[in-house]
């Protein structure tokens, strides 16, 4: 499902005093987490209630794995690379960040994946983030999706709850509920930004263009400061028509006018400070009417849908099998069928210096496919997808994160009356976003070349990733599950040399991290370089196990690198000495699971490393809460017990 492009707002040139630049107060009772890593080994959960199964995010659903092609590939061939970007031949993409790969949360869950309230944070949901940061520098992270087209910042709700959710007012076939929330969920943000570097992307309210709400932004700006990237003005405009936001009749052009009144009306709110100084790249009117007030060109993609089986009552047509698409996510031509459309609009980015991003996207809309959504698959998919997104000149892509209803989800925490004996269940394509992360490198250099390896063979892409001009790293993936001992490749690597006008330059040897399962259709047993996140209900968000990265002797008097890549799996390949020496992940910074009530999965934290944690004292500042027995910022209290 496509999904028109969506313009953001630029959040770059902001001046701030020290009132925008404090977020957390007096969080009292909080000790320093003690970082033990979980040993829990991949295995299936021993939960097995009919109900649970009942929900997608733990379906039951186990597929076959396709049959091996017939012809099969070669599985034993060569791969010429340069060892100079310069040289590479189609060109390699736009300079890339390691932390391309981000996540978009549905509004209407934050308080299941992130957290409760600016207290109560979810320890996995740290954890898992301190992953993607480690290897990334930071992680990008959009609340939002058609529930932040209704949503709107009120001053408290009853119970001193931080969301309201009304699905009794929902007016659309999607049946997405209308919110109202308060100040705390963006204090719960600010505070995991100041235990992980977490920045935000958030949503401007767009249901009612004649009364805008833009509460958020200022808010936001007020309590996020320079950790808010960006808001979004329109959340899938192309389909308002079908979700019965607008009438018949709305268009292009009638978006074109309602951003226009955005624009006026942020440009006129004195609450809501900043310069538009960052131009946009639509090949629309949007480029000379409100190029000053444009950041970022985004575009919402789904390689398919399973809609007719998540609203079966709606027309929306025959539902699929699972089993009949899985094939369809075993393929280098999937990634590149995606792009594809978006090939004529991506030189926009490069023109105007501006981000062109994947701003919503998993493996197909309405919760994905049982099955393979939720299979090894999915990782596989999720890494060639990314670097094809990242060789084409995206600047990046966030997978979305819905409830426990969808299975695509990369992480999702247990059901409410499980969360005492239960911990998280994380998604094969989470795997992804750290593959992807520890192949394009810190150094926020690296291009990206597709090799159409193998005669440009579907079944076993790969990629060169360079760093600073020169090679750094390629990525190997095989989509073939073994059988009967076949699927399995051996890729015979040369760096310059031959006829390609460079000199040898392959190393003497090189460093591999495999992500590997038993098949494409694996569900638990998954790991990359050896370690795991766990099974379904097993993880705490930290990777477990002992780490291992294999060192592969080259033949340089012949100018080879043997690399076997098994069926199925990718192989990481660091080639140069720059790249192995930074091999291993600096130390992941990891939460313990001290917990008010229960004894997984919530933030024990030091009061005086959240107080100051974004350089500044609050002690100027006084704000209102909506935290229980507090009537300001400065009596804000943590329902945390100490760990």
């Amino acid at each position: 499902m496509f999904t028109s492009s969506l313009v953001l707002l630029p959040l770059a040139a902001f001046l701030f005093d020290v009132a925008a630049s404090v977020t957390v107060y007096g969080q009292q009772g909080m000790t320093i987490p003690s970082g033990v890593a979980s040993t829990a080994a991949a295995t299936e959960t021993t939960t097995t209630s009919d109900w649970i199964s009942d929900l997608a995010a733990y379906n039951n659903v186990s597929l076959t794995a396709p049959t091996l092609p017939n012809p099969m590939p070669n599985t034993a061939f060569t791969i010429q690379v340069m060892s100079n970007a310069q040289n590479a031949q189609p060109a390699v993409s736009v300079q890339q960040s390691a932390n391309f790969f981000g996540f978009s949360i549905e509004m209407s869950v934050v308080e299941q994946v992130i957290g409760k309230n600016s207290s109560f944070i979810q320890v996995p949901f740290l954890n898992l983030l301190a992953t993607v940061v480690d290897r990334a520098g930071s992680v990008r992270i959009r609340v939002g999706g058609n529930t932040q087209e209704t949503a709107t910042l009120v001053d408290s709700l009853p119970n001193y709850a931080m969301i309201a959710k009304d699905k009794q007012l929902s007016s659309n076939p999607t049946e997405t509920p209308t919110l109202d929330f308060t100040a705390e969920m963006l204090y719960l943000l600010a505070n995991v930004s100041s235990l992980v570097n977490a920045k935000w992307y958030l949503g401007i309210p767009f249901n009612d263009t004649s009364n805008l709400r833009l509460q958020i932004a200022e808010a936001a700006d007020a309590i996020l400061g320079n950790n808010v990237l960006a808001y979004q003005v329109g959340n899938e405009p192309d389909l308002y028509v079908s979700h019965q936001h607008r009438n018949s009749s709305y268009n292009q052009q009638n978006y074109f006018n309602e951003f226009g009144i955005v624009i006026d009306a942020l440009n006129s709110d004195s609450k809501y400070s900043g310069t538009w100084t960052l131009e946009s790249v639509f090949d629309t009117g949007f480029l000379d009417t409100y190029k000053d007030a444009l950041s970022i060109i985004s575009v919402e993609k789904y390689p398919d849908n399973n809609c007719a089986a998540a609203f079966p009552d709606a027309g929306l047509g025959d539902i699929k099998n699972p089993q009949d698409v899985l094939a369809n996510y075993l393929t280098h031509g999937s990634g590149q069928n995606i792009v594809q459309e978006f090939l004529t609009s991506l030189p926009l980015g490069q023109q105007y210096d501006k981000q062109f991003m994947m701003f919503e996207t998993n493996t197909a809309s309405c919760g994905g496919f049982p099955g393979v959504s939720d299979s090894f698959t999915a990782a596989l998919w999720g890494v060639d997808y990314g670097l094809q997104m990242a060789y084409s000149n995206f600047t990046g892509a966030l997978l979305h994160i819905g409830g426990q209803d969808v299975s695509y989800n990369p992480f999702t925490p247990p059901p409410t009356n499980l969360s005492a004996v239960d911990q998280w269940t994380v998604g094969p394509i989470m795997y992804s976003t750290l593959v992807v992360a520890e192949a394009l490198g810190p150094s926020n250099t690296s291009q990206v070349l597709d090799l159409f390896a193998n005669n440009a063979d579907g079944n076993t892409p790969a990629y060169a990733i360079y760093e600073s001009g020169q090679l750094a790293r390629m990525v190997l993936i095989n989509f073939m599950s073994e059988q009967n001992g076949q699927g399995a490749y051996t890729a015979t690597i040369s760096v310059g040399g031959g006829d390609t006008g460079e000199a040898n330059g392959t190393p003497a040897s090189v460093k591999v991290k495999y992500l590997q399962a038993p098949s494409v259709t694996e569900k638990n047993n998954i790991t990359w370089a050896n370690q795991t996140f766990g099974a379904r209900f097993q993880g705490d968000g930290r990777l477990s196990g002992s780490e291992v990265i294999q060192t592969i002797t080259c033949d340089q008097s012949a100018n080879t690198c043997v690399i076997p890549v098994p069926a199925p799996g990718v192989a990481l390949v660091f080639v140069s000495s720059a790249a192995q020496g930074a091999v291993d992940p600096t130390h992941t910074e990891t939460y313990s699971t001290t917990a008010v009530t229960k004894t997984k999965n919530t933030v024990t934290i030091d009061p005086s490393v959240l107080a100051t944690s974004n350089g500044n004292s609050g002690k100027d500042r006084k704000l209102s809460s909506t935290s229980q027995g507090s009537s300001d910022a400065h009596g804000r209290t943590a329902g945390v017990a100490p760990g």
